[in-house]
Parts: C-alpha cells; structure tokens; sequence
C-alpha cells in the first residue's frame, strides 16, 4: 500500500459481515456490519453492497479483501465453511469481482488476522509467527521466514483439526478429539459442563441461572474472578489442553511466537498465566530451547477484516 491509499476489508463469520477500509498505516477509517446470509447468492450479494457502503463511508478503495472460514483456494473459491454449512465450491473471487467490476482477493480469515497482527498488532516486528484463534472453533495462520504463508492450495491453518484425542468427543467435521473440541470457547464450556454434571462447579451452576446444561465458558470466567476454585480448576484444565497443541505447534514449525485471538482473548488476564505454565511443562527439553513468545491479539474482532484488507493490498494492482 502507498500512502494515501484505501484498502477494503470484509471478515465474513457465522453471524455477521465485518467490513472495514484501512489507511496505508492500518488505520480503520470506515466500519459496517450485517448479518450472515445463509446461501451462496445471498453471501455474494451481500458482500457487494457491503462494499459499496464502505466505499460510500470513506471514499473510493484501491483494494478489496474478503476472509472467510473454512477452505479457500488460492483462486478465492470456498470449498467448504463450518459457518455455511450448505454452501461448497463457491466462487467468491470470481462472482464478486464480476457483479463490482474489479478484482478481488479471498483467503481464509484466519491467514487474514494473522497477517493483521503481524503487520500491525501483536505479532509485529517478528519473522516467523503462528496465529491461532480461539473462537467457537480454532483457527490461525503462519507467518514463515517474514512472509505469510497460506499453503499450496490455500488451506494453511486448519490448526483446529489436528487430532489430539482419536477417542474423544465428535467435532463437526466428522473425526473424532479434533484440539477444538477442548482448547476453543465451545472445548471450554464442553469441559466446564461434564464438570458441573459431576457436582464440582457449584458456583458456576449459579451464575448459568442453576441448568448445568447451560454453562458456558462465560460463566467459568465470571466465577474465576470472584475467586471460586473450581471454575479456575477448569481453566487450568482448559489451559492444559491449549498449551497442548501449542507444543505441538513449537515441534513442528519453531516459531518465534504465539499470537492468541478469538474470543477468548476477552478473557487474557485469566489464561496467560496457565497456558504458560503448561506450555513449558509439555514442551520437549523445555529447559535446553528458547521459548516462543505467547501474547494475545491486540486488534480484537477487527483483525480479520483488517487483514483481508491488507492481503488485497499485497496482492492486487491497485484501481484507479
């Protein structure tokens, strides 16, 4: 991006659009939002006019970016999303780019807040950096040798299906003890949940309204900062089963650091310490290796719009 240029950004989730246009600095200078259609057609449209409202906002972009879970293809055709379900082999850079009459960049929308974390958050300043999103599932991206990776086919950072229990509990994407299922904000409640079945979160059981069946990973917080034991015992359960994958993760690819966002990252003053904790505990010849750096996101639910604006501007020619 040169100065003076506008970059648009559209982070599509399971219940809403995220638009944003970003200044050359990654300054946020437009935002819009609306709810997440549930067919191919109704994504694109809506993505359309969202960019025009963006535009209509804060002036002409030179760039438009859109990230969306799931599978994305370097060409920017969604294969498959857990957040529509229904929707495959959707076209969204072609099909868009046809109904604005410019070109359009789409990757995965966590690629997308990696890259805006890299370049402008939490993870900026080093070269090789692994992202990962604790949502309602797991996602991330890579950044590798100072660039961002995204994959032969486009798919890096599906970090969330890497199996850590073969006989654990179904994740939706049809395999069984996927990290998600205990490291995300859904692992989280699940955990919180067989313990308040089994009498040990009292307090929690309050706060969810007195159904142990509706705990939830908000609950567990509430109750850890009045001081309850067995909620922070879930945490720390919880942080166990994060630092897991992130050792896993350290193994595999060495990064310098760790950026954690997602919804979770709400709650960092809670986690940090625990994650920690068991990161160093699981890592192997923890002692002999230097540790990567584990902080938490610092552009929020922005991140991924921010970052499919950026990867437009890294990839796109620039509209006149």
């Amino acid at each position: 991006m040169e100065a003076g240029d506008l970059a648009a950004g559209i982070d599509v989730g399971g219940t809403k659009f995220l638009g944003v246009i970003v200044d050359a600095d990654g300054v946020v200078r437009a935002e819009q939002r609306r709810p997440t259609p549930s067919t191919g057609d109704a994504i694109i449209a809506a993505l359309g006019e969202l960019a025009g409202e963006l535009s209509a906002e804060a002036g002409p972009y030179t760039t438009l970016g859109v990230g969306m879970p799931g599978l994305i293809t370097t060409r920017g055709v969604l294969r498959a999303s857990p957040n529509v379900p229904n929707v495959t082999e959707l076209d969204v850079a072609g099909r868009v780019g046809e109904l604005l009459g410019h070109e359009v960049a789409v990757s995965n929308d966590g690629t997308c807040a990696a890259l805006a974390e890299w370049r402008w958050g939490a993870g900026r300043g080093v070269d090789d950096m692994v992202m990962v999103t604790l949502g309602t599932g797991i996602g991330g991206g890579l950044v590798a040798g100072g660039r961002l990776v995204v994959g032969a086919n486009g798919f890096t950072g599906e970090l969330g299906h890497m199996v850590v229990d073969p006989h654990g509990p179904p994740c939706p994407c049809g395999r069984r003890g996927c990290w998600e299922r205990y490291a995300s904000g859904s692992g989280l409640a699940h955990l919180a949940r067989v313990a308040a079945v089994g009498g040990r979160l009292r307090r929690v059981v309050q706060v969810a309204g007195g159904d142990a069946q509706l705990v939830r990973g908000e609950h567990v917080q509430h109750a850890a900062r009045e001081g309850d034991e067995a909620a922070l015992a879930v945490i720390d359960e919880f942080a166990w089963w994060v630092g897991l994958g992130l050792v896993n993760l350290t193994n595999a690819l060495d990064p310098e650091a760790f950026v954690l966002g997602g919804g979770l990252a709400q709650g960092a003053d809670l986690y940090l310490e625990p994650i920690q904790k068991w990161f160093g505990a699981l890592l192997y010849s923890s002692d002999l290796r230097p540790h990567p750096a584990l902080a938490f996101a610092e552009l929020g639910e922005r991140a991924g719009a921010i970052g499919a604006a950026r990867f437009a501007a890294d990839r796109l020619p620039r509209r006149a």
